[in-house]
């Protein structure tokens, strides 16, 4: 009987790391194509200048626009999307049957948001935590109840 291949994504809004394993005893292997990094600049970088400025409909004051939107945050949400088309294409060239994953409350809102439905299917687990920077000897205790390891 083949093993199951489950993958661990564990993830934040800046770095995306991809481990394996085969089921029990086998432990955790770093998948060396599927480490992601983003650069995301302050928003104070990003942006233009000053806000517009606009005049009151009555009277003479003026008001500073508001941006639409912020874009240190889209830039976090494009990262999302980036992990999740990576993790679609290398589920759709078979290398994984079951997907765990690991990322901080807003990550892994973004992560759900942009997921297909077919990388929905295979997600066997979610952990709501940031172990982004946890070393890998230290991955195990984490994920024990989530995967056989």
């Amino acid at each position: 009987m083949k093993p199951i291949r489950t993958w661990v994504l564990i993830a934040d809004a800046a770095r995306a790391r991809v481990f394996e394993t085969r089921g029990r005893g086998t432990g955790l292997t770093a998948v060396a194509d599927m480490v992601l990094d983003a650069e995301l600049a302050p928003s104070r970088e990003i942006g233009t200048d000053r806000p517009g400025r606009s005049f009151e409909s009555v009277g003479g004051m003026r008001h500073a626009l508001e941006s639409p939107s912020d874009p240190h945050r889209e830039q976090k949400r494009q990262f999302a999307r980036r992990i999740a088309d990576a993790v679609e294409a290398r589920q759709a060239a078979r290398s994984f049957d079951r997907l765990v994953v690991v990322a901080p409350p807003v990550t892994m809102g973004d992560l759900r948001a942009v997921l297909a439905d077919k990388v929905k299917a295979a997600v066997s687990a979610e952990v709501v935590a940031d172990l982004t920077n946890t070393p890998v000897s230290a991955l195990p205790a984490h994920l024990a109840e989530h995967v056989a390891l």
